[in-house]
This record gives structure tokens, sequence and C-alpha cells, in this order.
């Protein structure tokens, strides 16, 4: 039986700031990660200081799976762990919705490449941290890197196929 959890819910905390700029109001920014989700509707106002104001953009539920265990431990081994909040463009009251949380680097990089994408690489929490070491420990196995071997080409079978496919 699996102790380490393989989903790890957590709030996100978005910050808007008043823009320096003509053609923008705000900027937005994912700014923290809660590590559970608190018992409050999303875009819920945290906290209002200066022209910047924290939002509660609600919860996403982070999925560690055993082949990317590698990943993770190479995100943990930084010292400074991170998760990546992915805030996609939205219609309606609040220009984004909260669309992913990973732990998997390349996963929040993947999810750049829409362009449209806000993703922003967040502090993981030491709870959260906890529960992803956990899970590595108990399901990454270390796979060995295989080199593949090329064929030996064939210089007489090359020229066969050269010369067969002419029309003289």
């Amino acid at each position: 039986m699996s102790s380490a959890p393989s989903q790890i819910v957590v709030g996100v905390v978005v910050e808007r700031r008043k823009a320096d700029s003509p053609w923008i109001d705000f900027l937005w920014r994912p700014a923290a990660i809660l590590p559970d989700a608190p018992d409050m509707p999303p875009w819920s106002v945290l906290r209002e200081e200066g022209e910047g104001v924290l939002f509660y953009a609600g919860s996403r539920t982070v999925e560690l799976h055993r082949s990317e265990t590698a990943r993770y431990r190479e995100n943990l081994a930084t010292g400074g762990p991170q998760l990546w909040v992915i805030l996609s463009p939205a219609e309606g009251e609040w220009p984004y919705d909260l669309a992913a949380v990973t732990a998997d680097p390349a996963e929040g990089e993947a999810f750049t490449e829409a362009g449209a994408n806000l993703v922003e690489a967040v502090a993981m929490p030491e709870v959260v941290r906890e529960a992803v070491e956990a899970f590595v420990a108990e399901h990454h196995v270390e796979r060995k890197f295989v080199k593949r071997k090329r064929d030996r080409a064939n210089p007489e079978a090359l020229a066969r196929r050269h010369s067969e496919g002419r029309h003289e």
C-alpha cells in the first residue's frame, strides 16, 4: 500500500499591481502557494497594500506521476524547490483562470508554449516539499542511460538503391 500521496491540493495566491504602462492597467503574477485550499471563493481579496492586491485565485491539485520522479528529484535538489503556476487568459470578470499547478519543471515549461499563458515558478511550501520527497523516495527507480547504437551504413546497398531509382 502506498503511503506517499500522489495528489496534493494547494491554494494559489495571485498578485495584481498597477502597471506603469500606457497599454495595460495591471500586471498579474502568481505570488505564493498555500499548503491547503482555504474555504473561500476563488478571486477573494486577501490583502490590499498600496497599489497591489493579493487574491486567493483558487485551488488546484498537484498530480505526482511515478514516471516523472527524476524531474521532481532534480527540482528538490536545487535547494529551493518550486511549483509552477499556470494562469490562462479568460473571458469574463477576471483576466485569468487558474489552469494548473505542477512540481514538474518540464511540464511547467511546456505550458509556456501556448504563448498566452502566464507561467510563474513559486516557492514550494515545506509541507508540499515533504510530500513530494516522500513520493520520490517511495516511487523513484534509477534508470540506467542506454545509448543507442546506429547501424553501420553499407555503401554497396546505398549504391544499388541509388542506381535502381534512376530512369535513364
